[in-house]
């Protein structure tokens, strides 16, 4: 029948505890000059060394060559104190979980006046100290505060918070500690090797990440996988199966699935969750280790070099391409959801129904306006324009139905104001699919791009992901302008479209003149601004300009190469045409007077006192809302 390893591998030197170097190297220093106190509280998690530091300190004081930092080994005391030794009556350890009362602690009092045996010091070590009851502290309290010279006291307890007052003021205190994933899984493999026992790639993380910091945790699921592994081998897969933890190929689909926004994925993974019997919870815990691994790669640039995130060269590879992927702002809302999640799981909800919840809402960043959500579709839209080059403009042109955005947008009318117009920045159009070659005219050279505003890689392919993510995103922009503005929200329902975007500015495309005489005189363009700060989270001047195709835009075929086959920019003739016809619809009927120029007119079309300027019926339709009349029903 073999030892348990936590105890065949007690460590029996300060030298040899791991992780707590705050507390062994004061002791040692403390041992070193004569300095040792009489009463000592060490306190902390399960697992981390209180017991045994009070073992080591007794092994010290009572070395024939002590006190010393290192115990000869030798020496009568020192084999009874060692691992697997007998003991020694000298030093007694006391249960206060079992033998805690005021009975116990009366007994202890009056035997701590009888000198030692045969050791130097009598040491009593009372584990779990904080179950003793207030009486038997009370008890204890004369003898703690003023022991013979010959008695030594050692508390251990996991509470010190429930140790009274009293009895922890007369007390060196040292706080234990958790030790550090890497320190642990360093030990663990020291152990493996002197077991003989040879571990694949992220068993020795899995067991670490088991025993939560403690060693002694750690040691018994090490010792549970040795002692059911096949001959002298511990593989990753069996490990993973004994902990209950998630497969890393299951972690791998749900996290592409989310970067992929694919819900089918998804909850096919879900489904897979469950059907291999795995807890709900136990899931969701697991891919919040996830996420905070992909996190840290995220924002470490030197991530597995410092060790920060752990893993094989294949599973880093797959990590590192992951947290690309997604980006950081998506990467953190999705921890917080996870998070989140698992706190709420203790509720009336069922465990899995609960983690579709949630899993619905990582695909849904716009359907949040908290700040990581905004981040995250800025992040998402910033990426679309600078990633892959050309190859991404090509891929937005196949997915974005074409529209007058595809062509050149044309330069905005001067407004009608007295005050004069702010010059407008060079716009990025949308990408333009290539047109069939013409054998009558020759191919245009591209002109350079404005050194004033570089665009990283391709520019067509940034301004073109911007445009269409925006146009994707333009319903949610009209929705807040309803809330701000009605008449605003009107103007621009189904009449509207984004044709252009940059840094500084957003170029719309309206179909009427008289909705573009309305928007540029009324402060229609703040409304919408403020609209897209809101939705989008960007704030950009607003300029509209007179487009009559915006209605007429539908969906481009796609070719058998998967590109949209947009149409070719119309001459100058037939764009003049296209002017001279939305100018006519301007007229007004006949027997009507043509409605007045009030340009000068700077007010709101909500304000109630505004002057009309006695326009009624058609006229003020024209002008205010941009409406036109279709013709006129006789009724004599």
């Amino acid at each position: 029948m073999s030892t348990a390893l936590y105890r065949r591998y007690r460590p029996e030197r300060f030298a040899d505890l791991i992780g707590q170097e705050h507390v062994t190297e004061p002791l040692m220093q403390a041992l070193t000059h004569d300095r040792v106190t009489h009463a000592y509280l060490f306190s902390g998690p399960r697992g981390c060394g209180k017991t045994t530091s009070a073992r080591i300190l007794a092994r010290c004081l009572n070395c024939e060559q002590g006190p010393t930092p290192e115990p000869c080994g030798e020496c009568q005391s020192c084999r009874d104190l060692a691992r697997g030794g007998p003991g020694t009556i000298d030093v007694i350890e006391i249960d206060a979980a079992s033998h805690g009362g005021v009975d116990d602690a009366r007994e202890l009092r009056d035997r701590a006046f009888f000198a030692p045996a045969s050791a130097r010091y009598k040491i009593y070590i009372i584990d779990e100290a904080h179950m003793v009851s207030t009486q038997g502290f009370n008890a204890l309290l004369k003898v703690v505060e003023e022991p013979p010279p010959h008695v030594k006291f050692v508390f251990a307890t996991t509470e010190p918070e429930k140790v009274i007052g009293t009895i922890r003021s007369r007390t060196h205190h040292y706080p234990f500690r958790l030790v550090p994933s890497r320190t642990l899984e360093d030990y663990l493999a020291t152990v493996c090797e002197s077991e003989e026992i040879t571990v694949e790639p992220g068993v020795l993380a899995a067991v670490v990440r088991a025993g939560a910091g403690s060693v002694r945790d750690s040691l018994s699921v090490l010792d549970q996988l040795i002692g059911g592994a096949e001959g002298q081998h511990l593989s990753y897969e069996r490990t993973v199966q004994l902990l209950g933890f998630t497969p890393a190929a299951l972690l791998d689909e749900i996290v592409t699935a989310i970067a992929e926004v694919d819900g089918a994925a998804l909850f096919a993974v879900i489904d897979s969750v469950i059907d291999a019997g795995l807890d709900p919870e136990r899931f969701m815990k697991d891919l919040l280790e996830r996420f905070r691994d992909l996190v840290i790669v995220a924002a470490v640039e030197d991530a597995f070099e410092r060790r920060l995130v752990g893993g094989s060269d294949d599973q880093r590879s797959r990590l590192q391409a992951q947290a690309d992927h997604i980006g950081l702002a998506a990467l953190t809302r999705s921890t917080e959801l996870v998070a989140t999640g698992i706190a709420d799981m203790k509720g009336p909800t069922p465990p899995r129904l609960h983690l579709e919840l949630v899993c619905a809402k990582l695909l849904l960043p716009g359907a949040h306006d908290d700040e990581l959500s905004v981040a995250a579709r800025l992040d998402r839209l910033e990426r679309n324009a600078a990633i892959h080059g050309s190859g991404a403009a090509a891929q937005q042109r196949s997915a974005a139905p074409p529209a007058p955005s595809e062509r050149e947008p044309r330069a905005p009318e001067k407004p009608a104001s007295k005050s004069p117009p702010k010059p407008a920045p060079k716009l990025v159009p949308a990408p333009v699919a290539p047109a069939a070659e013409s054998e009558a005219a020759p191919a245009k050279a591209p002109e350079p791009a404005a050194e004033s505003s570089p665009v990283p890689n391709d520019p067509a392919a940034a301004g073109g992901s911007q445009v269409a993510e925006l146009r994707r995103m333009w319903p949610n922009v009209l929705e807040q302008v309803k809330a701000k503005r009605r008449v605003t929200w009107m103007m621009l329902l189904e009449k509207s479209e984004v044709i252009g975007v940059d840094d500084k500015q957003l170029q719309i495309g309206l179909k009427e003149p008289g909705s573009l005489k309305a928007f540029t005189q009324s402060g229609h363009d703040e409304i919408v601004r403020q609209a897209l700060i809101d939705v989008v989270g960007l704030d950009l001047l607003v300029v509209a300009v007179l487009d009559p195709a915006v209605s007429a835009s539908t969906a481009a075929p796609v070719s058998a190469a998967g590109a949209a086959s947009a149409p070719a920019a119309p001459p100058p003739a037939a764009a003049a045409e296209a002017r001279a016809a939305a100018a006519a619809i301007e007229r007004p009927v006949v027997g009507k007077q043509p409605a007045p120029d009030n340009s000068d007119d700077e007010v709101a079309l909500d304000d109630a006192d505004a002057d009309d300027s006695g326009l009624a019926g058609p006229d003020l339709i024209a002008q205010q809302l941009g409406g036109t009349v279709i013709g006129e029903i006789d009724h004599a």
